[in-house]
């Protein structure tokens, strides 16, 4: 049963992996924000980097989130945009 149940989990989600989106487009004030999620899933190498509870909508993303959460993790790897321009382009 307990084998069910992990086979069951992973068909899940290596689904929802297969289906993301290659790049999320996210409107904003100063510039739209492309964002290449495809690349950021062999990047961070698991979901729960950015999907504290589970792969889908995150809880409370908004321009405060994506500043603390993107940025902060851009800064920490020393890789990524961290500057304003370099993610929002108008």
């Amino acid at each position: 049963m307990k084998q069910l149940i992990a086979a069951v989990a992973l068909t899940i989600f290596a689904a929802g992996a297969a289906m993301a989106a290659d790049t999320l487009t996210f409107p904003a004030k100063n510039g739209n924000v492309s964002f290449g999620h495809k690349k950021h899933q062999q990047v961070a190498g698991s979901c729960k980097a950015c999907h504290e509870k589970a792969p889908g909508k995150i809880e409370g993303f908004g321009k405060d989130w994506a500043h603390k959460t993107c940025k902060g993790c851009h800064e920490q790897k020393k890789a990524g945009p961290t500057k304003c321009g370099e993610c929002h382009k108008k």
